[in-house]
């Protein structure tokens, strides 16, 4: 599991370019967190962060580097260790923590209601 930092410039698209770019290759997100990154590497404007956290391979890795650094407004690409992610996510949002399972009782007539 590697965690992926993309700086990019907000234009229109260039965030669902970024997701496309892991959906393409049928990757599954286990974590999503895009949000405004002051000090990022473009001084010359406002700058934002998506931090997605991704289990791949290394040809995997190059090939989304690529496709993202082909978008015009992506300005750079840092992969981190999972562990950064996970534990600034549970700590930063409390929604960020599983959610406990839900009650599966029901009456007899729903139950036999779903049945029909």
């Amino acid at each position: 599991m590697q965690a992926f930092h993309i700086y990019y410039r907000n234009t229109q698209g260039t965030l669902m370019r970024i997701l496309t770019a892991v959906s393409r290759r049928a990757l599954d997100l286990n974590y999503v967190h895009a949000e405004a990154a002051p000090g990022g590497p473009n001084p010359g404007g406002p700058t934002f962060k998506v931090t997605m956290l991704l289990d791949v391979n290394p040809k995997q890795v190059g090939q989304l580097r690529r496709d993202w650094y082909a978008i015009v407004d992506v300005t750079e690409v840092r992969i981190a260790s999972a562990e950064s992610v996970t534990d600034h996510a549970s700590s930063s949002w409390p929604g960020a923590t599983p959610h406990p399972p839900a009650t599966t009782r029901g009456t007899d007539e729903t139950v036999r209601a779903a049945r029909a």
